[in-house]
């Protein structure tokens, strides 16, 4: 098979074309073909060595799968050749996406949604789950709630609103200006141009001094810190970011808040639950642009570069 494979930390010149051999499944595994795989943060992280302890190199690196089974393993049961399926491969597990096949432990894997195209399913696989989790399982977003969150344009927060409003919630986003549009379309009742005020006032004039339920970080920084300002009693922030800088928290005190740190843990019943709000059109994939898998190196610096709207995906297969 053709992978591109990461040959040393650095830019996003750090990629190599090669010819590896087809990997094969275990008895509880699949081998899907790939069609297409996405860009996330984590993927350049990985590349110029943020997280060169887990990796060793060469490496196949990258992390949403949408494919066709091509193989199953002897004790296979839940899927069969020719299936659509979409997934994350396991962070730190092994090989990754960036190549012709991909092998999956079945219990990360589930059907792709069927009015979704390969690209949009790719676009969508680890940001999805990793809102799930990060709304669903642990802030625990309930309807009428008010959630606020940062970054509503991006990957992850496109998907983030669309959930939360799915669950019934009142959404609050930050964008830019130029966004705003696109951020009330995906369902946000209220969004913070971040360029023209700062959100803590935006927040507490929106919702009369009462503030919100839940943030969801996205962006990092002092995020953290300044959360408390606009939660409500009792109020939950979720972090996505891993900020290495430390930050006082003193005022999460006087709030009573709950802080949940996530990073994402691949299971087919978060995807099945997404799924079943793609295919009710509730929440649609935000394909940003489209690069071909041996194009990856301009993909990531594109990424890197930033304001992009909706996810980059690699196409692997036509």
């Amino acid at each position: 098979m053709k992978a591109m494979v990461l040959t040393r930390f650095g830019g996003p010149d750090s990629f190599e074309l090669r010819d590896l051999p087809d990997p094969r499944p275990g008895s509880r595994q699949i081998r899907v073909a790939v069609h297409a795989t996405s860009i996330n943060p984590l993927d350049y992280q990985i590349r110029r060595g943020d997280y060169a302890d887990q990796v060793e190199l060469p490496a196949i690196i990258g992390h949403d799968v949408s494919g066709v089974v091509d193989q199953i393993g002897s004790e296979v049961t839940e899927f069969r050749v020719g299936d659509e399926v979409y997934y994350t491969a396991r962070i730190f597990g092994g090989p990754g996406s960036y190549a012709e096949y991909h092998v999956a432990d079945v219990d990360i894997v589930a059907r792709k949604p069927v009015n979704i195209s390969h690209a949009e399913a790719a676009s969508v696989s680890l940001v999805g789950v990793t809102v799930w989790e990060g709304l669903v399982e642990r802030a625990r977003l309930q309807v009428t709630e008010t959630v606020l969150i940062h970054g509503g344009a991006g990957g992850v927060g496109a998907i983030a609103i669309q959930v939360a409003k799915a669950i019934g919630a009142r959404v609050l986003a930050t964008a830019r200006g130029s966004d705003a549009a696109l951020v009330e379309r995906l369902g946000a009742s209220a969004v913070i141009d971040f360029e023209r005020e700062d959100y803590v006032d935006a927040v507490n004039r929106l919702t009369d001094g009462r503030g919100v339920d839940v943030v969801l970080d996205t962006l990092g920084r002092d995020t953290l810190s300044r959360s408390p300002r606009i939660l409500r009693e009792d109020g939950r922030v979720v972090t996505l970011v891993d900020t290495a800088t430390p930050q006082n928290l003193i005022d999460a005190w006087g709030r009573n808040a709950t802080y949940h740190f996530v990073f994402s843990r691949q299971s087919s019943s978060k995807l099945d639950a997404l799924t079943r709000l793609i295919e009710r059109g509730l929440v649609v994939p935000q394909v940003g642009l489209e690069f071909p898998l041996d194009e990856v190196a301009l993909a990531h610096a594109r990424s890197e570069k930033g304001r992009i709207k909706g996810k980059i995906v690699l196409r692997v297969r036509s």
